[in-house]
C-alpha cells in the first residue's frame, strides 16, 4: 500500500508504493501527438505562403514553369514533413525525460530516471547537485527545468512535457520538496534564475506610464529612478506619428527594481505617502 508524502506539489508529485515520482511528461500519448503535429504543421506554415502564391500564377497565367516550381515546393515540403516526422519520432523517446521517483519515501538514497521507452537508476550520493533553473522574460517565467548535476561531470536535464503541471509549480515549493527527499545524501539543490534580456528595441520596452504602474510610483519619478538603477533608454518616433517622440526603457532590471523598491517600502516605509517615490 502506498504511503502519503507529505505535502507534494499539487499535481507535480505522484506518490508510488516504492517512493515519489516527480513528474515532467504525465502522458507519453500527448507528448508525442505534440511532436508529430508541429512536425507537420510548421513545415506547411512556412509553406503555404509560397504554395499560394504559385497556384494564383498558374490559375492566371496557365505557366508550365509556374507549375514545375509548384511541384518543387511541394515535394520539398513533403521532404520535410519526413525529416521532421522521423527525427521528433526519435528525438523525443530519446531526450525527454518522464518523471524521476526518489525512493524510499523521505530520504531518497536512489533515483528511478524513467524516459519514454527506457529507466535507469542512480545513487542519489553520486549527485553532485540538483538545480531548478527558471527562465524568464518580461518579468514572466517562460521555462523551468530540474537539472541533475552528477559527480563526473554529467547533467540531466529534465524539461516539462506539454501543458506539464511542473511547469506552473511553485519554485520556493519545490526547492523545499526536493531538498527534504535528498536531506540523506547531503546534495546540494540549488536556484538558477536566467534573464532572457534579448528584446526588439523599441517594440518590446517599457513605456514611462508601464514602469510607473510596475514600481508604484508617480510617472514624473520614473525618469530619476530609471537613470539612479542604470536602466538604458530609448528615444523614438512611433510610426504614424509625425513629430511626437517618446522615451521607452529597457525591461531587463524593470522587475529587479520593483522587487527592490517594494523590499525598501517593507523595510523603510515612506512618511508621504502613496505618491512619494521611494529611494532605493
Amino acid at each position: 500500500m502506498a504511503t502519503r508524502d507529505p505535502d507534494p506539489p499539487a499535481g507535480v508529485v505522484s506518490v508510488t508504493a516504492a517512493g515519489a515520482r516527480l513528474l515532467f511528461v504525465p502522458s507519453r500519448l500527448r507528448e508525442l501527438g505534440v511532436a508529430l503535429g508541429a512536425s507537420v504543421l510548421v513545415p506547411l506554415w512556412i509553406a503555404a505562403p509560397l504554395l499560394l502564391a504559385f497556384l494564383v500564377v498558374i490559375l492566371f497565367t496557365k505557366s508550365a514553369v509556374a507549375w514545375a516550381l509548384f511541384w518543387v515546393v511541394l515535394g520539398l515540403t513533403v521532404l520535410a514533413v519526413v525529416g521532421l516526422v522521423l527525427g521528433l519520432m526519435w528525438m523525443v523517446p530519446a531526450t525527454m525525460v518522464r518523471w524521476i521517483e526518489f525512493r524510499p519515501h523521505e530520504n531518497a538514497t536512489h533515483l528511478v530516471i524513467a524516459r519514454f521507452l527506457r529507466s535507469s537508476t542512480i545513487a542519489a550520493a553520486d549527485l553532485e547537485r540538483v538545480v531548478i533553473v527558471e527562465r524568464f522574460r518580461l518579468g514572466q517565467r517562460k521555462s523551468i527545468k530540474v537539472v541533475l548535476h552528477m559527480g563526473r561531470g554529467g547533467e540531466i536535464a529534465c524539461e516539462p512535457g506539454f501543458r506539464a503541471p511542473v511547469s506552473l509549480a511553485s519554485t520556493p515549493c519545490l526547492l523545499a520538496w526536493l531538498t527534504d527527499r535528498l536531506g540523506a545524501a547531503r546534495t546540494a539543490v540549488e536556484y538558477q534564475k536566467e534573464i532572457d534580456r534579448n528584446f526588439i528595441c523599441p517594440d518590446e520596452w517599457w513605456t514611462a506610464s508601464a514602469l510607473a504602474d510596475l514600481w508604484q510610483v508617480p510617472v514624473s519619478a520614473v525618469d530619476e529612478l530609471a537613470d539612479r538603477h542604470g536602466i538604458r533608454t530609448y528615444r523614438y518616433t512611433p510610426r504614424g506619428a509625425a513629430r511626437d517622440t517618446v522615451t521607452v526603457y529597457h525591461p531587463g532590471r524593470a522587475h529587479e527594481v520593483a522587487e527592490e523598491l517594494r523590499r525598501t517600502r517593507t523595510l523603510r516605509p515612506e512618511a508621504g505617502g502613496d505618491g512619494a517615490a521611494p529611494g532605493v
